[in-house]
Order: C-alpha cells, then structure tokens, then sequence
C-alpha cells in the first residue's frame, strides 16, 4: 500500500544511537506524501548525549514534518480521539517503552500516544533498539508480538560477541513494514 496522504505518527524514544539511521526514514517517508506526526518521549526529547544534541534532532525532525513534536502526556492524548494518525510507527523503540506498552504502563508522551491511536484499532510498527531483547525484556518482545495491531521491523542480535542480548531493527526495512501493517500483514522474516 502507498503511504501517499497517509497520516503517520512516528515516535522517537531513547535509543539514541538510532537517531542518525531513523530520522532519514522519517524525511523518506515525507517525500513519499505521508503527512509526518512528530512524537517523542521525555528523555529523546530532553536530553543531549554523546549521539547529538535533543535540539538538533528537534530541529531537523520539526523541519521534516512542518510540524512540532508532541512531547507531552496531554499533548499525545488527543490522537485517538481525533484521529490524529492512520498508523504509528515507534523507532526506535526502546525496551523500556516495550516494557510498558507490554504492561500498559502510560507515563510516557509515546506510550500516551501508541495508546490513544490504539483506541482506533490501528497499527502501530515497532522497531526495536535493546540492549536487552533477549535477556528479561525477551518476555514482553513476545507479549507484543501476539497482540493484534502490533506490528514489527525485522530485527537481528546488534552484536552477539559483546553485547550477547542486544537486538536492533533493520531500519531500512521501515518503509516496507509499515505498507505491509496497512495492508494487515506482517512482514517476514521478523527474525534476520
């Protein structure tokens, strides 16, 4: 399915090393006519790390869109009700918001904004970034997996000789998962 005029929240969390690899998805994306609904939890937003600076990822992301990024809880509430978004996309995806969305814990702009777009049955794709997604976050990966809605970006171990339980999505496979989640279907392999 074209992503032509489709409205795509794409929510940004803490996986800072991502950034620089799912900001040009998000421009991609743009191009193609997808109207581009910035999200961002408090810590992407906030926070400057050795990645970059929170106001030169604000800066370029706002750019993209043509929009400000929610992020804020009451902010992000709205897009649900307002159907705001045809589909979400989470990348990267942190394992502490898989952790949350696994247990419907909703303290977070981006868990408040997976959550209220869910109220519309709609998809939302995953790509995840952990350190630990095979370790104790395994669990709630699966959790995910086997609810409807969800939908993930073909992942694989990010570096199985030092960091044996880290998994990190195929950010070039974005675009193809999310015309897949439109169409209701997941793409496959999920495991590279």
């Amino acid at each position: 399915m074209n992503v032509k005029g489709k409205k795509i929240g794409y929510v940004l969390t803490g996986s800072f090393c991502t950034f620089n690899k799912t900001i040009p998805i998000m421009k991609e994306l743009a191009e193609m006519g997808a109207e581009i609904v910035p999200i961002m939890s408090f810590n992407s937003y906030e926070l400057d790390t050795k990645f970059g600076k929170a106001e030169s990822f604000i800066d370029k992301i706002e750019n993209i869109s043509g929009k400000k990024i929610i992020h804020t809880i009451p902010d992000a509430e709205p897009i649900g009700p307002k159907r705001l978004t045809d589909i979400m996309v989470i990348a990267p995806c942190s394992g502490n918001t898989i952790s949350k969305l696994a247990y419907d814990i909703i303290d977070t702009p981006a868990t408040m904004a997976a959550k209220s777009h869910l109220r519309n049955n709609l998809p939302i794709v995953i790509a995840i970034s952990t350190n630990n997604g095979l370790g104790a976050n395994a669990e709630n990966i699966g959790k995910l997996l086997n609810r409807r809605n969800y939908y993930f970006v073909p992942f694989r171990q990010d570096n199985p000789i030092t960091k044996p339980r880290s998994i990190v999505a195929d950010f070039d496979m974005i675009i193809k998962t999310v015309e897949s989640a439109l169409e209701g279907e997941q793409i496959n392999p999920i495991l590279l």
